[in-house]
């Protein structure tokens, strides 16, 4: 929650300057709170577990928090039962009317197709479209943040020799309000067979604000700072690697194990601390930015596009 400072105290300028919120007086008397309403597209085979992640994660803020799940209609769920998802998931159909805070799109195992190979893109990509007029941000997860990239900003992937696979050490490159009190060098778990043209990178409307040790590009934002893709998986609970790795080696898959993930023989969780405190950073972000009425965040995302061309 941002901290209540008098308009004219020292310390307001210096923290302000770091991006950290203080909020005129003012403003705090008049300040109306209501539940911010969140919205998943869980694109994960086994959903539950990815809800649970997930969750794990954004109720860790003290803001009230109301949360719907989204699922593709255009594509068979095989893994989930069709009990759970017609009892707790909506249809497109039923959320375009409306609008949302926030919006996360989860990652999913078809990253080796093209985009336009999968079979649920068209509907995807209407999601992605609807989502910039009415979200105030939307976090995008691995094969969802390159899907991201490649249909708002026509960045490729790239296949890698093997599979990208463990916990990887991160440097901030950029300080941005979603690293407050981050350390300056962190971890964080990368499950994927692709990357993203780096040059392509360069020549579009987004920051990179985090690269990994060998100088791939890991955490990006879009110049309106709208649009946040994470490469790697936050939010993957302690064991998410093994039962990977295991479930490989069951289909005959020659995966290496996931680097960085075992000491002395015991699986080391290196990133649960980082992972809550990014998803309580962005929930915060939200909450500064959106407006109290919904509907006003049409108008909203209109300013800041204009604001980034």
């Amino acid at each position: 929650m941002p901290i209540r400072l008098a308009a004219d105290f020292p310390a307001k300028a210096v923290l302000e300057s770091e991006d950290i919120f203080a909020i005129a007086d003012f403003r705090a008397k008049h300040q109306d709170i209501r539940p911010l309403k969140l919205l998943i597209l869980n694109l994960m085979p086994n959903k539950i577990d990815t809800e649970i992640h997930l969750l794990r994660l954004i109720s860790q803020s003290p803001l009230q928090i109301d949360v719907n799940f989204l699922k593709i209609t255009s594509h068979e769920h095989k893994h989930t039962s069709k009990t759970h998802l017609d009892e707790f998931y909506l249809d497109f159909s039923q959320v375009k009317e409306t609008c949302y805070d926030g919006l996360i799109i989860t990652g999913a195992p078809v990253e080796q197709l093209a985009f336009e190979e999968v079979d649920y893109w068209p509907e995807l990509v209407e999601i992605m479209e609807w989502s910039q007029s009415s979200v105030t941000s939307v976090v995008h997860i691995c094969w969802g943040a390159q899907a991201g990239l490649y249909h708002h900003f026509g960045v490729d992937k790239v296949a890698f020799k093997e599979k990208l696979f463990g916990i990887y050490k991160q440097a901030i490159k950029h300080q941005f309000r979603l690293f407050r009190g981050f350390d300056d060098r962190f971890w964080m778990p990368q499950s994927r067979y692709t990357g993203i043209d780096e040059e392509q990178v360069r020549q579009k409307k987004i920051r990179v604000i985090a690269k990994d040790e060998s100088g791939q590009s890991t955490i990006l934002i879009s110049e309106d700072e709208h649009d946040i893709f994470l490469m790697g998986h936050f939010e993957y609970g302690t064991d998410t690697l093994e039962k990977e790795y295991l479930r490989d080696r069951e289909r005959g898959i020659a995966t290496a194990k996931p680097q960085n993930y075992y000491e002395d023989g015991n699986i080391h969780n290196s990133w649960r601390a980082q992972a809550h405190l990014f998803y309580h950073n962005w929930l915060n972000d939200v909450y500064q930015f959106t407006p109290y009425r919904l509907e006003e965040i049409r108008q909203l995302q209109k300013e800041r596009k204009l604001r980034s061309i």
